[in-house]
């Protein structure tokens, strides 16, 4: 019983900063196995298998802890042109709720592919998506100390707002890098071009956020490859986020790895002023597994390195992924970015 009230203390205390502290939160939603569909952080990156391929991610985070972070999110994306393949288009539902709180979003994503070489192996990307998100909270569901409080709804909130990203990617047979900008709208605290709803506006409204992502494919012997990579997320208010991945690839159907999470400080930024704040966030294992060629399944654990770490037992996230044929006879190179 104790556990569980501490468990509510920490999640209630985690709740009360978004919503006091959201100019400093990292809120937007990130997978760990990003690695395997960089369509979730970049735009640019629709088209880029060059198949129609889908994708099902699934993420259950600090399991355990009563009203932890939930998200499902499914995409599918493609080339319009069996030869040319300049254009990539893409579809992305993501669905999220923590504790009261839900956001759910409908993206479109269109992605323009500059052919670079002659044969056809180095690709340069503009992406652009439009979409709207559902923010909403129930109030009905808070349970505050002090009855009353005008702060807490006392029924449900829904706000429905449009929002925009932008990417830029390229990619070779050998590395891939891009920089994208998500929810470019949110940012904007005097924007009132889409009439923010002012009770959901400051609690749980997504905020601008940028990336920048690099990777590289390397050789080290025959059947084994290392493919690497770094995702850094900056909204440059709160803490600068960076993904350090490692991956094994055997025989270009079994791949294993891990992943490093961590909060870095590039430079002194006023939400650290008399705080002294730790950087640990968490350590992943993934595995991926190509049951077919068209076919593969992946699964992921992180093991929490912050202080929540002794009251929830990691998160858990799992996707599926499937590639349609297309109708070009073109044999293509195995896509490991």
């Amino acid at each position: 019983m104790k556990k569980l009230v501490i468990k509510g203390s920490i999640l209630a205390v985690a709740l009360v900063l978004s919503g006091k502290l959201t100019a400093m939160a990292q809120q937007n939603i990130q997978f760990s196995q990003y690695i395997f569909n960089s369509l979730s952080v970049n735009p640019a990156y629709a088209g880029y298998k060059e198949e129609l391929f889908a994708q099902l991610a699934m993420r259950t985070q600090w399991t355990g802890l009563n009203g932890a972070p939930q998200t499902g999110q499914i995409s599918i994306d493609g080339v319009t042109e069996s030869n040319r393949k300049n254009v990539g288009l893409g579809l992305q539902i993501t669905a999220d709720k923590l504790g009261s709180q839900t956001a759910n979003s409908i993206y479109l994503n269109y992605a323009y592919r500059i052919r670079l070489n002659a044969d056809d192996t180095q690709r340069l990307s503009f992406g652009l998506a439009a979409g709207i998100t559902n923010y909403a909270i129930d109030g009905a569901s808070l349970r505050p100390v002090e009855q009353g409080d005008l702060s807490v709804p006392a029924g449900n909130l829904s706000s429905y707002v449009p929002d925009t990203r932008f990417g830029v990617y390229y990619s070779s047979p050998r590395y891939y890098i891009g920089a994208s900008v998500m929810d470019m709208f949110s940012g904007d605290v005097s924007n009132d071009v889409f009439n923010w709803d002012t009770a959901t506006q400051q609690n749980i409204k997504r905020k601008r956020h940028y990336y920048v992502m690099t990777g590289a494919l390397l050789d080290l012997s025959e059947g084994l490859k290392l493919r690497p990579s770094l995702l850094w997320k900056e909204d440059f208010k709160g803490p600068s986020s960076l993904d350090l991945n490692a991956m094994l690839v055997f025989g270009e159907r079994f791949w294993v790895g891990g992943g490093y999470r961590t909060g870095i400080n590039l430079w002194d930024k006023a939400y650290r002023q008399g705080q002294s704040l730790s950087n640990a966030n968490s350590i992943s294992g993934i595995i991926q597994f190509y049951a077919s060629n068209r076919f593969r399944i992946g699964y992921s654990y992180d093991y929490i390195t912050s202080g929540l770490s002794s009251v929830q037992n990691g998160s858990h996230e799992i996707t599926i992924g499937l590639t349609f044929p297309s109708k070009s006879n073109r044999l293509l190179s195995p896509r490991f970015f």
